[in-house]
């Protein structure tokens, strides 16, 4: 059993972790624990000292020890005494926002119930979440607050979300509210957060948390390139491989907020929800509201356990179908082969290139609808434009697939071009004030998703599209913020609503899409990486890393996207030099290895290459193939911070520890240094490995076993030597030079 419920004692436990909460003598619902299992009722840790001008409940007014200011909450709320940052702020039909919550019940449940309209962790194949809900009420307000927790006991995670209901005569209005809240008693901690900007995303950050508050945020109804909404609390000494660590990721793509308060007495909260500067949600008599889900971790052990916890929560409780867990197939875009200059026939001849390189899948990307030879027209358009591609598009992938291979098409449903006819016919469905200009990005406008005449609009033109064509797979895109956030069909006192509707309407056309054509293949993407969230990978079950292919960026900003997000799920490729974004130019095999930790294909035009390039390509696409199944099912592991060690080091390793590969990239090349050193984890320390390094030699002192001049390199180590020692590796004079190693267990 995971949920222990003893009177007012309350413990959730995970494998390695214990969650505890209580009830106190006044029926609030306090936090007592989160952290290694202990065996034991965690209350005695609760601060019983007065201080000084702090306000105390009114039943405890005679013990000033008391006090709602101090005290760790479950779920802290706006006003009440608790003057630090509230997980949810409720305005009151008299307009106060006092919550008074006391603890109504508390209720075991024997599965977990799914959020409607929103993604949600769930059952997976080996494992069942056991649930619990403890219910609060402000009995004086006629509210509700329901506190759903489910527990993950294999991988270490507990999720919570909360509903309000509102039994009043009269509305209330819910002005933030947060599914993760975390209190922490006189505890020092770091905060590692993931920062960015377009073709710069999750760019890992680590500092010690000062007195004040820390605000990490997205406004842009999207989880954004600039801020990822995962925030981990770390020990000042934890590392990959040691030290307390407490992960927490918000399964949610819109604007969120992430908060860090340390308060005068050096305690900690952290919260994560939903951005408050941008949402009120009118609640009337007798609804509802359900907050997203949240996703908590703790490791005892490090980051790398702390990566494990959440890359296997969301390969078997979040992501869903049968690309969860299914090889995927290597792909090659048309977008930095052709941009907008395609016909039928180039495509064609494309696909013939890509299929002789030994990819399985051809994406055709922008420009195949509308007038949609630039991007300034077209978008809302999607009929497909047959006398540019001068075939019916039936007729391509039909052709396409008679070559063996699968086709897919780039779209972006939410997005519309001023010069369109569908904003032409319906200039009320894009998001802008009337009697003002919009606010234009990238010559595209946004569609109103909280209108439900333009999902179910975009639901018909695109599930035709799939339908009649067949097709296998999707590249669902997203080029700007919404701004203005308006809708025509909410009135102006629930515009604070439209970030949030707008969300929930893309969540409701991806469901209808992915549940109608379950064997069609969803990749998710935002100008890049730029809406890579929980929320979206419940949906898409990969997501385009970044726009940015540059191998030497792209590997600290795979390093970032690693902490949270399974290797699976990241859309990485080998792109054309000198690269489109940074002009930099680097190896077809160093950017062959900064690619793989991914779904791995090409962004380039085959028919640009020479000879021995294409025989590369094709070696490279039998490696991945064959190494595919350890990159995505083995445990991974950081084997250096790129953002402090001038390189990028990962690893891979199955999980009987038989098998690992070994990968890298160093950033700069010093003359007369006598070869870099790596030391690897994750092995079997009393095991010995076999080492083959095929493309420079080991430097191990003469113990190689090579059979003639072009055999690989091979040495024999004990798993403890490379754990503790580590392995020299030699690379090519050049920076931004690539390494790999392939380890097999002798025993």
């Amino acid at each position: 059993m995971s949920i222990h419920i003893e009177e007012n004692l309350f413990s959730l436990e995970t494998k390695n972790t214990l969650y505890q909460m209580m009830k106190d003598p006044y029926g609030q619902l306090l936090h007592l624990w989160y952290g290694k299992k202990t065996d034991q009722n965690m209350d005695y840790l609760i601060n019983s000292n007065e201080i000084n001008y702090t306000g105390v409940l009114y039943e405890s007014q005679h013990d000033r020890s008391y006090s709602n200011d101090i005290l760790p909450f479950e779920l802290p709320v706006s006003g009440h005494g608790d003057f630090r940052i509230s997980a949810l702020s409720i305005e009151l039909p008299e307009g106060s926002a006092d919550l008074d919550l006391r603890i109504k019940e508390v209720i075991p449940k024997d599965h977990k119930e799914p959020l409607n309209g929103l993604p949600y962790s769930h059952d997976g194949k080996n494992e069942k979440a056991e649930a619990m809900d403890i219910v609060l009420e402000d009995h004086q307000a006629a509210i509700e607050v329901i506190l759903h927790y489910s527990v993950f006991y294999e991988t270490d995670v507990i999720a919570r979300s909360v509903e309000v209901i509102n039994h009043n005569e009269k509305a209330i209005r819910i002005r933030r509210i947060f599914p993760i809240s975390l209190d922490f008693q006189e505890q020092k901690f770091d905060l590692i957060h993931f920062y960015g900007r377009h073709v710069m995303e999750r760019q890992f950050e680590r500092e010690p948390i000062s007195h004040g508050i820390k605000n990490i945020s997205s406004s842009r109804a999207m989880s954004s390139h600039q801020h990822n909404p995962a925030l981990i609390l770390a020990s000042p000494n934890a590392d990959e491989l040691s030290g307390p660590c407490y992960g927490n990721l918000l399964m949610y793509s819109g604007s969120f907020a992430g908060l860090v308060e340390k308060d005068q007495i050096d305690q900690i909260r952290l919260l994560l929800g939903m951005n408050p500067d941008h949402f009120s949600w009118t609640l009337e008599s007798n609804e509802r509201f359900q907050s997203p889900e949240g996703l908590m971790s703790y490791s005892e052990d490090g980051f790398s356990t702390l990566s494990h916890n959440f890359h296997h929560v969301i390969e078997d409780h979040v992501m869903r179908g049968r690309f969860a867990k299914e090889a995927k197939p290597v792909l090659l875009n048309s977008w930095e082969a052709a941009y907008f200059t395609f016909d039928g026939l180039s495509i064609l001849n494309l696909a013939r290139e890509t299929k002789e390189l030994g990819a399985d899948l051809l994406v055709l990307d922008d420009g195949w609808f509308g007038y949609r030879n630039n991007d300034y027209t077209s978008l809302g358009d999607w009929q497909v434009n047959e006398e540019k591609l001068q075939m019916p598009l039936e007729m391509l992938v039909r052709q396409v697939h008679q070559m063996g291979l699968k086709f897919g098409l780039w779209i972006e449903p939410e997005m519309v071009s001023e010069d369109s006819d569908l904003y032409r016919k319906h200039p009320e469905w894009a998001m802008v004030i009337p009697s003002r200009k919009p606010l234009v990005a990238r010559s595209q406008l946004v569609l109103d998703m909280a209108n439900p005449e333009v999902v179910n609009y975009l639901y018909d033109l695109f599930s035709k599209i799939i339908r009649d064509t067949h097709l296998d797979y999707i590249k669902w895109d997203f080029n700007r913020s919404p701004d203005p956030l308006y809708s025509s069909v909410l009135p102006a006192n629930r515009q604070s609503e439209v970030s949030h509707r707008f969300v929930l309407g893309t969540y409701n056309l991806l469901e209808r899409l992915t549940h109608e054509f379950p064997d069609v293949l969803f990749e998710g993407c935002a100008g890049g990486g730029g809406r890579f969230d929980a929320g979206m990978l419940y949906y898409t079950p990969q997501i385009w890393c970044s726009d940015d292919t540059d191998a030497h960026e792209r590997t600290k900003i795979q390093y970032g996207t690693s902490f949270f997000y399974p290797i699976r799920s990241v859309g990485s490729h080998v792109s054309a030099i000198p690269n489109h974004q940074t002009r930099r130019k680097i190896s077809l095999n160093d950017r062959k290895i900064a690619a793989s930790p991914g779904t791995f294909g090409y962004e380039l035009n085959p028919a640009e290459l020479e000879w021995s390039e294409k025989r590369d390509i094709e070696k490279q696409i039998i490696e991945y193939k064959r190494r595919q199944p350890l990159i995505f099912d083995g445990n991974y592991y950081r084997l250096s911070n790129p953002f402090e060690d001038h390189a990028a080091a990962w690893m891979f390793v199955d999980k009987n520890q038989d098998k690992a590969l070994v990968q890298g990239m160093f950033y700069r090349f010093i003359s007369n240094y006598p070869g870099r050193k790596v030391v690897l984890a994750g092995l079997d320390p009393d095991k010995k490995y076999e080492v083959t390094y095929s493309s420079f030699p080991l430097s191990s002192h003469g113990r190689f076993e090579e059979e003639n001049e072009s055999a690989p390199a091979k040495a024999i180590f004990s798993g403890q030597a490379l754990m503790t020692g580590g392995i020299r590796v030699q690379t090519s004079m050049n920076d931004d030079a690539g390494f790999e190693l392939e380890l097999e267990s002798l025993n």
